[in-house]
């Protein structure tokens, strides 16, 4: 694996993610009580020995940089690194990067300097799940392939909202259809126990959807980006067109993975975490860690609390609280009488002087944290909220829009989204 650089696409402005995305990159979005999307895709290359790593960012990216500076260091003896490269403009480039394509092309000339690299993984820095691209890796030379995509098996009531390809009995695709409907979905069908399906699972999932990973053989990956330059996107474009004339193979990954783009998605996908018995994703897999931050936290303390299936963050202070299927992060403070059902509280960056003994009682601003008696269900707290006393964040009347970033939150998909560093005083009712 050692011939292999990593390029992470840092994504755009994360439009479909506000207001997470606010004041970060969306691979700097918070995962799980601890963890930041980044580093699901940076674990799975140090886990699969690839550690020539780059991530390529162009909006909002200090914290994603801060994260990424503080989480990743490699020893001296050890040829690795992971480094942040945001878009810039050039005497002979004044744009942004227009596109996934477009992104890599801009940094062509860094990755061309690196003489020890035969293959280019391309990855994205917003979706969930394990894989070892070993054996990605293992495909794509045993096939002897130019380009190589990761595609996923899916059902018909899903097929639509994926890019999907037709492949041959070798592998190779030869068709693609960006989310096809009705005869056009139909034509997409194909037989994906030559992939490696068994013929009962085949026949349930009989469409394979791009996962938005590449391998390329690294002349390959120049040549396509060098002779077009118009073609800003790997998916719709670059690789459509390659298939004509180059090697283009399937890898199947038949196991969990999630788009976590959107509110409604991200917000799902971490609340499965805490599903019983058996969760689509798990962090306690110590072949394969999701690597982060490491804080130096103390542990959390909950003190007379009924919790149940829930995640709750290192450092954090609990009292006389309910709380259910709920993830908590890092430095939450949760005050006696609260009930939080079905939400994701982000925690804090840092404590407050005092975080240990601070009650609601005895303040004279509204600190950190959860407030007496108030009550969240279905919703996102991001990081630094101050929520006041018997606040109730509800959305009884059942709201799927909402903007008011005014009064320091959103609601997208009937999900209520309290902004970072947002202020809800005593006695709010959303």
């Amino acid at each position: 694996m050692k011939k292999v650089l990593s390029i992470i696409l840092g994504g755009g402005a994360g439009t479909r993610l506000y207001p997470l995305t606010k004041m970060r990159a969306k691979p700097a979005v918070p995962l799980g009580g601890k963890h930041r999307l980044i580093d699901i895709p940076i674990s799975n290359c140090i886990n699969s020995d690839i550690l020539k790593i780059y991530v390529l960012t162009q909006f909002n990216s200090a914290s994603l940089n801060k994260h990424v500076s503080q989480s990743y260091g490699f020893a001296g003896f050890q040829q690795g690194f992971v480094e942040i490269l945001a878009a810039q403009q050039t005497p002979e480039n004044q744009e942004w990067f227009q596109g996934t394509a477009d992104a890599v092309r801009q940094y062509i000339w860094l990755f061309e300097e690196i003489d020890d690299v035969d293959e280019y993984l391309i990855l994205s820095g917003d979706h969930l799940y394990r894989m070892d691209y070993r054996a990605f890796v293992q495909h794509h030379r045993a096939t002897n392939a130019d380009i190589t995509l990761s595609v996923l098996p899916i059902d018909e009531a899903r097929a639509s909202s994926f890019g999907l390809m037709k492949v041959d009995e070798s592998g190779r695709i030869t068709d693609f259809s960006e989310k096809p409907k009705g005869d056009d979905l139909k034509h997409m069908q194909v037989d994906t126990s030559s992939l490696g399906l068994s013929t009962d699972e085949a026949k349930l999932k009989p469409f394979i959807a791009s996962m938005g990973i590449y391998l390329f053989k690294r002349d390959v990956l120049i040549d396509l980006l060098k002779q077009e330059p118009k073609y800003t996107d790997f998916g719709k474009e670059i690789i459509p067109n390659a298939a004509k004339d180059h090697n283009v193979q399937a890898y199947l990954f038949n196991d969990y993975w999630e788009d976590i783009g959107t509110i409604e998605a991200f917000f799902n996908a971490n609340l499965a975490l805490v599903r019983q018995p058996d969760p689509p994703f798990s962090f306690y897999n110590e072949s394969a860690p999701i690597y982060t931050r490491a804080r130096y936290l103390p542990p959390t303390k909950h003190l007379n609390c009924q919790i149940s299936n829930s995640m709750i963050s290192e450092g954090c202070i609990l009292k006389e609280c309910e709380i259910s299927n709920s993830v908590i992060g890092i430095r939450t403070r949760i005050e006696s009488g609260c009930v939080i059902r079905d939400s994701l509280l982000m925690g804090a960056d840092y404590y407050q002087p005092n975080f240990e003994r601070q009650g609601s009682r005895d303040r004279t601003t509204i600190p950190l944290g959860i407030g007496a008696g108030s009550e969240i269900h279905h919703a996102i707290i991001d990081k630094n909220a101050r929520i006041g006393c018997n606040v109730k964040i509800l959305n009884k009347d059942h709201v799927e829009e909402a903007e008011r970033e005014d009064e320091g939150f959103y609601i997208r998909s009937g999900i209520v989204t309290v902004i970072r560093n947002a202020v809800l005083l005593d006695d709010t009712v959303i």
